[in-house]
């Protein structure tokens, strides 16, 4: 698992070792790793490091010392290096004398005065900053044409949150000392491609952390010599209706492509759900659709008395079951059947239909808000988003980041359902199903997106038919 720890607790892991070595040594050692990523971007983009010119946007404290350190490392290889300060009088002393001696230029930051770099470390502010960029900084920025680095996180990004109120920097590559930031998951676009130098921490297990694709095709199902269709997990889907029958249709189409053992449907939209998937066994109602191990109830079903009376039979039995779409609005009506239910349940809300659940917008801090409503209502929460957050009751959360927002489309939130329960329907943990779902889920779209005409359209049916791809490309992973 990859591990985000808050900036308070990479801190507090950072004092020991600040105590115990000599001064400057933590520094030194992570603006050592900084200046290697930075002369392998230069390479790979010009083809030299020796030669090439490198602008330090340097702030007070730690951060900008960082970046002198850096820029000290790179005019030993030979790199033309111009630190900018940002705030004179509160720039790093050692890292400024050291850079001064290694024969680097200095100048005070001001819009006009950026030159022509090749690349720009962005050592504006670190962890301990909060708020958007200052108008001098932003001025700054703004002139940048030439990739930046970002020195531990992107400037006016909320390291703990990843949110942004106001001008901040896109990084092309952030790294990172020592540990995962929250911001590196939550803002990844943000973030650029992230690579993390390691200064030596030690820190204990985090509770926010992200799948590995090798971790979800370990745990994918995949059927045994004895297993038959019931033990590789029957899941139930009760989606669609007169008005939406696409959302039958797609949601049992995910569950059977993620390898469901069985699919049952239940509604109004058997005859357009079986007129795609005649393996699908079909039933109008879910008094009749017979036994499952997991159930979906939600997509597309309306939300009138029959659907709220279906909904609360579902969420009386004893099964796991996943609840979406209008399911969630009849909840947000009356929340009664789920609050103390034995068996997992799990709400897959996007930020609209989290705001009808709780009466506000998930804001600015995603990862707070996600977890309050998981613990307040006892249950397993999806929060929908480029970084999908899936939070248990007891806090710990899995986020998803999936690399673009191709699947924010219509009909792609059926598709999330279907493959989810489909892996709760095998027995996974809720928690561990919607991971590897959110991530299925993402990679099936990022393939959509890319499947010839890269600049046409994704439709959720596009999605579909590359979730089998994507699940074998995560087994693939995980063999």
């Amino acid at each position: 698992m990859r591990s985000y720890h808050r900036s308070d607790r990479v801190r507090a892991a950072e004092a020991p070792l600040l105590a115990a070595l000599p001064d400057g040594t933590l520094m030194r050692r992570a603006a050592y790793g900084l200046a290697r990523v930075v002369a392998t971007e230069l390479a790979a983009r010009t083809g030299a490091v020796a030669g090439r010119r490198v602008s330090l946007l340097v702030g007070s404290g730690d951060n900008g010392g960082d970046a002198l350190w850096a820029g000290v490392f790179l005019r030993r290889r030979g790199v033309a290096v111009t630190a900018l300060l940002l705030d004179p009088d509160r720039a790093h002393p050692a890292g400024l004398a050291a850079l001064r001696a290694a024969g680097g230029r200095v100048r005070t930051a001001t819009a006009g005065n950026l030159g022509d770099p090749d690349l720009v470390l962005d050592g504006i502010v670190g962890i301990s900053g909060r708020g958007a960029l200052r108008p001098a900084a932003a001025a700054i920025v703004d002139e940048i044409t030439a990739p930046i680095v970002a020195v531990d996180t992107p400037s006016g990004v909320d390291p703990d949150t990843g949110a942004v109120d106001g001008p901040a920097v896109t990084a092309t590559v952030t790294v990172a000392f020592g540990a995962l930031k929250p911001v590196h998951a939550l803002a990844a676009a943000r973030c650029g491609r992230i690579e993390l130098v390691d200064i030596g921490l030690d820190l204990r297990e985090s509770d926010l952390v992200a799948a590995e694709p090798a971790e979800i095709g370990a745990i994918w199902p995949t059927p045994g010599p004895d297993d038959d269709k019931y033990s590789q997990g029957v899941v139930g889907v009760v989606a669609g209706s007169a008005t939406y029958p696409g959302a039958g249709v797609l949601c049992t189409g995910a569950a059977v492509a993620a390898t469901s053992g069985m699919v049952r449907y239940a509604g109004t939209a058997a005859a357009e759900v079986l007129a795609r998937h005649p393996e699908v066994v079909a039933a109008t109602s879910f008094a009749a659709a017979g036994r499952a191990q997991a159930w979906v109830v939600g997509p597309g079903g309306g939300t009138d008395p029959a659907a709220a009376r279906t909904l609360a039979a579902v969420l009386a039995t004893d099964l796991p079951v996943l609840v979406d779409a209008d399911g969630l609005s009849l909840l947000a009506r009356d929340p009664s059947p789920v609050r103390g239910r034995s068996a997992p349940t799990l709400l897959t809300p996007h930020a609209g239909e989290f705001a009808r659940l709780t009466g506000r917008a998930p804001g600015p801090d995603r990862l707070a808000a996600v977890r309050q409503l998981a613990a307040d209502w006892g249950v397993h929460v999806l929060l929908k988003g480029r970084a999908t957050l899936i939070a248990r009751p007891d806090g710990h959360v899995f986020v998803n980041d999936a690399g673009g927002s191709w699947a924010s489309t219509a009909g792609a939130g059926d598709l999330l359902a279907g493959i989810v329960g489909a892996l709760m329907s095998s027995g996974m943990p809720v928690d561990l199903a919607a991971a590897a779902g959110a991530r299925a889920h993402a990679l099936a779209a990022n393939l959509a997106a890319h499947d010839g005409n890269a600049a046409a359209p994704v439709s959720a049916s596009a999605i579909l038919a590359q979730l089998r791809a994507a699940v074998r490309a995560l087994r693939a992973h995980g063999s």
